[in-house]
Parts: structure tokens; C-alpha cells; sequence
């Protein structure tokens, strides 16, 4: 019970913070994968995400029903229970409306690493269709975008990120839209250096690591209390 009540407030801070960096908006949600394997923590449809509680968040099994909370989960929960029925590798999954991220989408350009946080990034897919991901079908389109990869943009949408833990999407989800502002303003006054493969290797190499992914999540954390 500490524990589920423990990943509940994580997730209530991650949605907060992603809020408050314009990374989520009145409809981005996000999940964490219960032990059990067959349910998810939740928050819920009608959630204010600028003001969120441990009141809001739901649990709910891969079909979408309610197993304990007093709201419907969000429509497109479909994302994570896909993401969770076929990725075993995957804790936690977030779906944000991202500001700079969207634009690139909206225009084609995809997002590339131009900075060294985005050697984490992996590589970044684009689902194709703009559509509120709302049954399983279409979440099925997108998982197999998705494949063995950690991001996803979704056109004119937003983004989908899948990974180990809430720490590590949130961290991802960050980088994401940091990489994306950065390449666009970059963009206005020239065209943006891209990292070669044998740097984003070795970047990556030095940047995910637990020490690091919590520093950025402190960052993010401390402006909730200030």
C-alpha cells in the first residue's frame, strides 16, 4: 500500500513538472505499470493536470476498467495498455502535447540530435496518422511504429514515450522538448550541427545514468515547491 501510495505522488509530481515545463497540457496523461502486470496506475480523464492530486490518479486494468479511483480513465489509454501488453521491458509510458515537438511534426522536419542530452532519445519514430489515439487498433498502429524504440511523435499530436520507470520517461520526455526548441531556434538562424552516430554513442553512454536522470528530475521537482 506505501508503495503504490508512493508511485502515485511520483506520478502526480512528474505530470505537475511536465505542466509546468509546457510539455503536458489539460490532456496528457501518464502511467506506471503495476507489479502485477495486468493493471496500471492511471491518471484520470477529468483531471486537472495543473492541479493534480493523488486523488486523481486511477487504477485501471488493459481494457480500461476501473479497478479503484471515482473517474473514467483518460481515452487514449489505450497507448499504455498496448505498450504494456508488448513491451515487458516497459514500467512506465507517457503521452505529451508538446509545444516545439509538435511543430517540427506539423512540418515534417524530424527532431534529430543536435544536442548531447538527445543521444539518450534513441531513435525517434514518427506515427504518421493524426488521430486521438481513442481504441486499440490505432494503438496497435502506433506500437508497431513504436517498436523496440522509447519515442514517438505523433503528427500534429504530440508524443509518446515508453520506458523502464517514471524517472526515465520523464527524463526523456524533457530531453525530447529540450532537443526539439533547440533545433527549431537553431533552425531560424542557420542549419543545426547533428551529432555523428559514434558521438550520440558515446554521449549516451555517459549521460544515462541514475545520478544524472535524478539530477534533471530534481530541477524540474524544486520549482514545485518555490
Amino acid at each position: 500500500m506505501v508503495e503504490m501510495l508512493e508511485q502515485k505522488q511520483m506520478l502526480v509530481d512528474a505530470i505537475l513538472m511536465m505542466e509546468r515545463a509546457q510539455i503536458i497540457d489539460f490532456n496528457g496523461h501518464f502511467s506506471v505499470r503495476l507489479g502485477d502486470g495486468r493493471h496500471m496506475l492511471i491518471n484520470s480523464g477529468r483531471s486537472v493536470r495543473s492541479a493534480l492530486t493523488v486523488g486523481d490518479i486511477v487504477t485501471i486494468d488493459f481494457d480500461g476498467n476501473l479497478v479503484e479511483g471515482d473517474a473514467a480513465p483518460p481515452m487514449e489509454f489505450h497507448i499504455h495498455a498496448e505498450m504494456y501488453r508488448r513491451r515487458p521491458d516497459v514500467g512506465a509510458v507517457v503521452h505529451t502535447h508538446p509545444l516545439w515537438s509538435t511543430l517540427l511534426g506539423m512540418v515534417g522536419k524530424p527532431i534529430l540530435p543536435v544536442i548531447m542530452q538527445a543521444a539518450v532519445l534513441g531513435e525517434i519514430r514518427e506515427f504518421p496518422k493524426t488521430a486521438s489515439i481513442n481504441n486499440r487498433q490505432l494503438a496497435a498502429e502506433l506500437a508497431d511504429v513504436l517498436g523496440d524504440a522509447r519515442v514517438a511523435t505523433l503528427k500534429s499530436h504530440g508524443a509518446v514515450v515508453a520506458a523502464e520507470g517514471i524517472l526515465e520517461a520523464f527524463v526523456l520526455g524533457v530531453y525530447l522538448e529540450e532537443t526539439a526548441q533547440r533545433q527549431y531556434l537553431a533552425m531560424q538562424i542557420g542549419t543545426p550541427a547533428v551529432l555523428a552516430p559514434e558521438q550520440v554513442e558515446a554521449i549516451r553512454h555517459n549521460l544515462w545514468k541514475p545520478n544524472l536522470l535524478q539530477k534533471v528530475w530534481d530541477y524540474h521537482r524544486a520549482k514545485l515547491v518555490h
